[in-house]
Protein backbone atom coordinates (compact mmCIF):
# COMPACT_ATOMS: atom_id res chain seq x y z
CA UNK A 1 0.00 0.00 0.00
CA UNK A 2 0.84 3.27 -1.10
CA UNK A 3 -0.19 7.19 -0.46
CA UNK A 4 1.32 8.69 -4.30
CA UNK A 5 3.76 10.60 -1.93
CA UNK A 6 6.96 10.26 -3.94
CA UNK A 7 9.71 10.08 -2.03
CA UNK A 8 12.70 9.63 -4.12
CA UNK A 9 13.56 9.80 -8.09
CA UNK A 10 15.69 6.98 -9.48
CA UNK A 11 17.01 6.06 -12.87
CA UNK A 12 16.55 2.88 -14.68
CA UNK A 13 20.49 1.90 -15.26
CA UNK A 14 19.72 -1.14 -17.81
CA UNK A 15 16.94 -3.79 -18.86
CA UNK A 16 17.87 -7.48 -19.07
CA UNK A 17 14.80 -9.23 -20.05
CA UNK A 18 12.02 -9.05 -17.80
CA UNK A 19 14.50 -7.69 -15.24
CA UNK A 20 15.11 -3.89 -14.29
CA UNK A 21 17.79 -2.31 -12.58
CA UNK A 22 17.12 1.06 -10.57
CA UNK A 23 19.45 3.15 -9.10
CA UNK A 24 17.94 4.59 -5.93
CA UNK A 25 18.64 7.20 -3.72
CA UNK A 26 17.93 4.68 -0.65
CA UNK A 27 20.13 3.16 1.51
CA UNK A 28 21.13 0.32 0.87
CA UNK A 29 20.80 -1.13 4.60
CA UNK A 30 17.41 0.76 4.40
CA UNK A 31 15.93 -2.35 1.86
CA UNK A 32 15.61 -5.77 1.80
CA UNK A 33 14.61 -8.46 -1.01
CA UNK A 34 10.61 -8.82 -0.54
CA UNK A 35 10.36 -5.38 -0.29
CA UNK A 36 7.28 -3.37 -2.22
CA UNK A 37 8.65 -0.39 -3.81
CA UNK A 38 6.20 1.67 -6.43
CA UNK A 39 7.93 2.27 -9.63
CA UNK A 40 5.90 5.39 -11.35
CA UNK A 41 3.11 3.98 -9.61
CA UNK A 42 3.67 0.20 -10.55
CA UNK A 43 3.90 -1.81 -7.11
CA UNK A 44 7.15 -3.87 -8.25
CA UNK A 45 9.19 -6.70 -5.62
CA UNK A 46 12.63 -5.92 -5.12
CA UNK A 47 14.34 -9.51 -5.77
CA UNK A 48 17.98 -8.09 -5.28
CA UNK A 49 19.56 -4.96 -3.72
CA UNK A 50 23.16 -4.18 -4.48
CA UNK A 51 25.21 -1.01 -3.88
CA UNK A 52 25.48 1.88 -5.77
CA UNK A 53 28.19 4.58 -6.47
CA UNK A 54 27.45 7.39 -3.70
CA UNK A 55 24.56 6.47 -0.68
CA UNK A 56 21.96 4.83 -3.08
CA UNK A 57 21.05 1.55 -3.38
CA UNK A 58 20.57 -0.38 -7.03
CA UNK A 59 17.53 -2.16 -7.08
CA UNK A 60 16.43 -5.00 -9.46
CA UNK A 61 13.02 -6.08 -10.20
CA UNK A 62 10.90 -8.55 -12.22
CA UNK A 63 7.96 -7.11 -14.51
CA UNK A 64 5.76 -9.48 -15.96
CA UNK A 65 4.11 -9.30 -19.75
CA UNK A 66 0.63 -8.24 -17.55
CA UNK A 67 2.63 -5.35 -15.98
CA UNK A 68 4.09 -4.46 -19.60
CA UNK A 69 0.72 -4.75 -21.32
CA UNK A 70 -0.63 -2.25 -19.21
CA UNK A 71 1.91 0.12 -18.40
CA UNK A 72 4.57 2.12 -19.51
CA UNK A 73 7.30 0.08 -18.31
CA UNK A 74 7.67 -1.52 -21.59
CA UNK A 75 8.94 1.38 -23.43
CA UNK A 76 11.47 2.66 -20.62
CA UNK A 77 15.46 2.80 -21.98
CA UNK A 78 18.37 3.25 -19.75
CA UNK A 79 18.47 6.72 -18.03
CA UNK A 80 14.59 6.99 -17.89
CA UNK A 81 13.78 9.17 -14.53
CA UNK A 82 11.62 7.42 -12.04
CA UNK A 83 9.15 8.23 -9.27
CA UNK A 84 9.89 5.86 -6.36
CA UNK A 85 8.08 5.01 -3.18
CA UNK A 86 8.38 2.91 -0.62
CA UNK A 87 5.85 0.71 0.72
CA UNK A 88 3.32 2.52 3.50
CA UNK A 89 4.54 1.87 7.35
CA UNK A 90 1.75 1.35 9.96
CA UNK A 91 1.21 4.20 11.94
CA UNK A 92 2.93 6.61 9.49
CA UNK A 93 1.32 10.05 7.95
CA UNK A 94 -1.62 9.02 4.98
CA UNK A 95 -0.21 12.15 3.45
CA UNK A 96 -1.79 11.64 -0.35
CA UNK A 97 -4.44 8.85 -0.77
CA UNK A 98 -4.75 5.65 -0.79
CA UNK A 99 -2.89 3.60 -3.60
CA UNK A 100 -2.16 0.36 -4.43
CA UNK A 101 0.46 0.20 -6.70
CA UNK A 102 -1.58 -1.84 -9.17
CA UNK A 103 -1.89 0.72 -12.23
CA UNK A 104 -4.75 1.05 -14.19
CA UNK A 105 -4.03 1.97 -17.34
CA UNK A 106 -2.38 4.61 -19.11
CA UNK A 107 -3.23 8.41 -19.81
CA UNK A 108 -1.67 10.33 -22.37
CA UNK A 109 -0.83 14.08 -21.65
CA UNK A 110 -2.57 16.13 -23.99
CA UNK A 111 -1.57 19.75 -22.85
CA UNK A 112 0.92 21.72 -20.41
CA UNK A 113 0.82 25.08 -19.99
CA UNK A 114 1.75 27.58 -16.71
CA UNK A 115 -1.10 28.38 -14.17
CA UNK A 116 0.86 30.74 -12.01
CA UNK A 117 3.56 29.22 -9.92
CA UNK A 118 1.92 25.96 -11.24
CA UNK A 119 1.68 23.76 -14.20
CA UNK A 120 -1.60 22.74 -15.44
CA UNK A 121 -2.10 19.59 -17.33
CA UNK A 122 -4.54 17.81 -19.51
CA UNK A 123 -4.41 14.67 -19.90
CA UNK A 124 -6.50 11.75 -21.79
CA UNK A 125 -7.72 8.58 -20.17
CA UNK A 126 -8.97 5.35 -21.50
CA UNK A 127 -12.24 5.21 -22.38
CA UNK A 128 -13.00 2.75 -19.57
CA UNK A 129 -11.64 4.78 -16.72
CA UNK A 130 -12.99 8.05 -17.43
CA UNK A 131 -15.68 7.24 -15.48
CA UNK A 132 -13.97 6.39 -12.64
CA UNK A 133 -12.38 10.41 -12.70
CA UNK A 134 -14.32 13.08 -11.22
CA UNK A 135 -13.58 16.70 -10.04
CA UNK A 136 -11.71 17.03 -7.09
CA UNK A 137 -11.07 13.35 -6.88
CA UNK A 138 -7.95 11.86 -6.42
CA UNK A 139 -6.22 9.66 -9.24
CA UNK A 140 -2.22 8.43 -8.89
CA UNK A 141 -0.36 9.49 -11.96
CA UNK A 142 3.17 8.26 -12.53
CA UNK A 143 3.02 7.52 -8.68
CA UNK A 144 2.16 10.74 -7.83
CA UNK A 145 -1.09 11.76 -5.66
CA UNK A 146 -2.89 14.11 -7.94
CA UNK A 147 -6.35 16.41 -7.06
CA UNK A 148 -8.82 16.28 -10.50
CA UNK A 149 -9.54 19.87 -11.30
CA UNK A 150 -12.11 19.15 -13.95
CA UNK A 151 -13.40 15.61 -15.80
CA UNK A 152 -15.21 16.04 -19.10
CA UNK A 153 -16.04 12.54 -20.83
CA UNK A 154 -12.57 11.18 -21.15
CA UNK A 155 -10.54 14.12 -20.60
CA UNK A 156 -9.32 15.74 -17.34
CA UNK A 157 -6.98 18.16 -15.66
CA UNK A 158 -4.47 18.11 -12.78
CA UNK A 159 -2.28 21.32 -11.16
CA UNK A 160 1.27 20.01 -10.50
CA UNK A 161 2.85 22.51 -7.80
CA UNK A 162 5.97 24.28 -7.93
CA UNK A 163 7.39 21.50 -5.00
CA UNK A 164 6.50 18.30 -6.93
CA UNK A 165 7.40 19.36 -10.32
CA UNK A 166 11.32 19.50 -8.67
CA UNK A 167 11.43 16.22 -6.73
CA UNK A 168 9.25 14.21 -8.97
CA UNK A 169 9.49 13.88 -12.66
CA UNK A 170 6.28 15.80 -13.67
CA UNK A 171 8.74 18.63 -14.68
CA UNK A 172 9.53 16.49 -17.53
CA UNK A 173 6.41 15.92 -18.71
CA UNK A 174 4.93 17.27 -22.14
CA UNK A 175 2.54 16.04 -24.64
CA UNK A 176 2.44 13.08 -25.98
CA UNK A 177 3.62 11.41 -23.47
CA UNK A 178 2.08 8.42 -21.47
CA UNK A 179 1.77 8.19 -17.82
CA UNK A 180 0.63 5.50 -15.62
CA UNK A 181 -3.00 5.96 -14.25
CA UNK A 182 -4.70 4.42 -10.75
CA UNK A 183 -7.92 5.79 -10.28
CA UNK A 184 -9.02 6.33 -6.78
CA UNK A 185 -10.08 2.47 -5.13
CA UNK A 186 -13.35 4.44 -3.33
CA UNK A 187 -14.51 5.50 -6.89
CA UNK A 188 -13.93 1.61 -7.78
CA UNK A 189 -16.13 0.23 -5.16
CA UNK A 190 -18.99 3.40 -5.52
CA UNK A 191 -18.91 2.28 -9.16
CA UNK A 192 -19.23 -1.58 -8.24
CA UNK A 193 -22.25 -1.01 -6.02
CA UNK A 194 -23.71 0.86 -8.09
CA UNK A 195 -23.79 -1.48 -10.48
CA UNK A 196 -25.06 -3.66 -8.11
CA UNK A 197 -28.31 -1.24 -6.61
CA UNK A 198 -31.98 -2.89 -7.22
CA UNK A 199 -29.70 -6.44 -7.69
CA UNK A 200 -28.63 -9.24 -5.81
CA UNK A 201 -25.54 -8.32 -2.99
Amino acid sequence: MFTGIVSGVGTLLERNGSRYSIASPYKRKSLQEGASVACDGCCLTVVAVSKAKGDGAVLAVDVSNETLASTTLGEWQAGRRINLERALALGEELGGHIVTGHVDGRAKVLARHEDGASVRFVLEAPAELAGFIAPKGSVALDGVSLTVNEADSNRFGVNVIPYTLTHTTWGDRAPGDLVNLEVDLLARYVARLAQHEGGRP
